[in-house]
């Protein structure tokens, strides 16, 4: 008897190569033009303008990373020592680090538990004399709510610098996150919407701030051997841009396919009282870098156990964030408020995955494997 084909591991994301990615990056190795000194090659330019209209930004300055994007931002807006900077502490600890090397003092808010992104009142709470910016993070592809966010800015005179890591297309009462903000900084690491290996961006409206990025992102110079600002090399390479921009062009397709399969799933994995299904608001549109249910349990054991069961079914289940930031060893020094709802979704979140190659057989056998383990285990 022939034996039955095994199931894939559904990854809880995935890089989608095709071959015009391939041939793209082909053509840049074969022209031997991989890199330009002053960051300004035609493919890193090419892909600069691109992603600038698909953002509606006037502008684009790439980079190697969203790390180096999130450090050239706050560089270029004057954050020093002395400073403080309000972020959440449940999101990748990107954005604290960019915060410390500046010189600056993170301060953790906390989150609202239905976005998962940072909670307005919170901020309000945070705000000190030595406030000078807020670091808006759209966790897991769900926008944060701007509008108060911006006026809070405004009323205090802070910066608000939108890390949108996670979030490419997603959309706040119509505009395109990273566009809201005075700056927006994206990654395109390889297991983001869309990848170009290593990589990220900042895109702003202000072209005092674009220039200076744009020095900052190369040895802090303006042109060849005139360097005016303290800069570093955060340069995107041709091979970078090239990939990004074959990227660039499929990423509507992408999102397409990652909002039909959450839709899905939460038609399959709704209904059941223990599972908290992500909502959107209406004046928001998510671009599900991964789909985040909530087990309603006080034990964060429980819910790992579920994690690994899922893992040992081939679904490639994750906990983003299982430790807060301001609990991070390293960051036990900054002194931080109680974060209570912070504290709650890390013992209740579970990240599965709704990437383009996730299938609808996919779907069906992560909601019924999910619904089985809640009734065993809560």
């Amino acid at each position: 008897m022939p034996r039955a084909k095994a199931r894939r591991f559904i990854r809880i994301n995935e890089p989608i190569i095709e071959r015009d990615d391939i041939e793209a990056v082909t053509e840049v190795l074969e022209s031997g033009i991989l890199t330009d000194k002053m960051g300004m090659g035609p493919y890193v330019t090419k892909f600069e303008q691109e992603f600038a209209k698909f953002v509606g930004t006037k502008y684009a300055i790439a980079t190697n990373s969203g790390t180096s994007a999130l450090l050239a931002a706050l560089s270029a807006l004057g954050i020093k020592q002395g400073d403080e900077v309000i972020l959440p502490s449940f999101a990748f600890v990107a954005a604290a680090e960019a915060v410390v090397w500046t010189g600056a003092t993170p301060v953790f808010a906390d989150i609202d538990l239905s976005t998962y992104t940072i909670d307005p009142d919170s901020i309000k709470e945070c705000i000190t004399p030595n406030t000078k910016a807020i670091i808006v993070v759209h966790l897991y592809g769900m926008p944060a709510d701007m509008d108060p966010i911006m006026e809070i800015a405004e009323e205090h005179g802070l910066y608000v610098i939108e890390d949108a890591a996670q979030a490419h297309g997603a959309k706040y009462k119509g505009k395109v996150v990273g566009s809201i903000g005075h700056v927006g900084c994206f990654s395109f690491y390889a297991t983001k919407i869309i990848t170009t290996g290593e990589g990220g961006m900042v895109v702003t409206n202000d072209k005092e701030l674009a220039d200076k990025i744009f020095a900052i992102r190369n040895h802090g110079e303006t042109s060849p051997y005139r360097s005016f600002y303290l800069g570093l090399n955060l340069r995107m390479t041709e091979i970078q841009a090239a990939l990004g921009l074959s990227q660039l062009r499929k990423i509507r397709k992408f999102l397409k396919k990652r909002r039909e399969n959450a839709r899905k799933l939460t038609k399959e994995i709704g209904g059941m009282a223990p599972i908290i299904v992500p909502v959107v608001p209406k004046d928001r549109k998510h671009s599900w870098y991964v789909y985040t249910i909530r087990i309603r349990t006080r034990s964060g054991k429980v819910r790992d156990k579920i994690v690994q069961k899922l893992k040992e079914k081939g679904i490639d289940a994750r906990v983003y964030y299982s430790r807060p930031i301001h609990l991070m060893p390293y960051y036990t020094v900054y002194k931080t408020k109680p974060l209570r709802k912070t504290k709650l979704a890390t013992k209740q979140v579970i990240c599965l995955p709704v990437h383009p190659r996730v299938e609808d057989r996919d779907i069906k056998y992560m909601a019924e494997s999910v619904k089985k383990l809640v009734r065993k285990y809560v």
